[in-house]
């Protein structure tokens, strides 16, 4: 069912380090030529760093993990892409249809050829006003299921994230701080949110992770690292735009999947254009530091 690129298949077959990337940001979170930009440098950084960049979509109904450059090129241009979580993957492979993979399609995928890290901007979770719109992104159930490490900023700006913070710790999925002792708040370094386990080192990260599965649990581990500093918005401006463009979006009803692309637009309508490069820089940041963490990874296990 899952068609794998000859490279990722060798790597894989060889125990050589392998980064999952997701396509749902490249085909719905970015604007065009940025998303195409963003792709061939996260591969780019990914292959710098020893690793193999295996890069996650639905490939008219086909499942592919490894995609090539002109397959990511369709993905960055062609409208129509449905953003495919684990609620309507089965749907959009049946349908024959291009679908570019959340996070959690992505780890699903990721998981069941045995990849162990995924980097990303920031897991979807907790939506803010949950308590009329139940709006709890499945990123967070397939977490709690997939032993993998997720590297991530935190949780997307617009989440309500205390309550995405206490929905992981519910769903036993471990956050390690990497180098900061505080939830990241994605575009921001600081959110108010302690966190209890902080590593210096990735290989902390590593020991911890092995630890966790260990002793039997089987939740994906979260690898928080903040923005760098010379990127990050000072999370009261963030905050402003984030209400602003919530007020906007109950104002012309949008709501669903089409809420965190209209979000991230009007925020980046705010502020200029400042949330679109932070949005970047945090990735690719993540990408390095997930490459390095697969490199660990392939070394500890053999």
């Amino acid at each position: 069912m899952i068609y794998l690129s000859p490279h990722i298949a060798e790597a894989l077959g060889t125990g050589q380090p392998v980064v999952a990337l997701e396509t749902a940001v490249v085909a719905h979170g970015l604007p065009h030529p940025i998303n195409l930009e963003l792709a061939i440098q996260a591969q780019e950084i990914i292959r710098q760093h020893g690793a193999h960049a295996a890069t996650i979509g639905i490939v008219a109904g086909r499942p592919r993990v490894g995609l090539t450059p002109e397959e990511i090129e369709v993905f960055a241009r062609q409208k129509g892409v449905v953003k495919t979580n684990i609620s309507n993957l089965a749907w959009v492979i049946t349908r024959q249809a291009w679908g570019a993979t959340t996070v959690s399609a992505s780890l699903k995928l990721a998981h069941r050829i045995g990849i162990k890290v995924l980097a990303t901007g920031g897991i979807g979770g907790v939506h803010r006003n949950v308590e009329q719109t139940f709006d709890i992104s499945s990123d967070l159930s397939v977490l709690a299921e997939t032993p993998m490490m997720v590297v991530c900023s935190g949780a997307k700006a617009i989440l309500d994230l205390p309550k995405t913070f206490e929905h992981l710790e519910t769903l036993g999925v471990p956050v390690i701080g990497y180098q900061t002792d505080q939830f990241p708040a994605f575009f921001s370094r600081i959110s108010g949110i302690a966190l209890e386990m902080k590593a210096s080192t990735l290989e902390e990260v590593i020991e911890v992770s092995q630890t966790h599965w260990a002793a039997g649990n089987r939740s994906g581990v979260i690898v928080a690292v903040p923005i760098p500093k010379e990127s990050e918005i000072p999370q009261v401006q963030i905050e402003a735009a984030v209400s602003h463009a919530l007020a906007e979006a109950e104002r012309i009803n949008i709501f669903g999947k089409d809420m965190t692309p209209f979000l991230l637009s009007e925020i980046e309508k705010v502020t200029a254009g400042r949330s679109l490069k932070a949005n970047v820089d945090l990735i690719l940041n993540n990408v390095r530091v997930a490459a390095e963490l697969s490199q660990l990874w392939a070394q500890a296990e053999h």
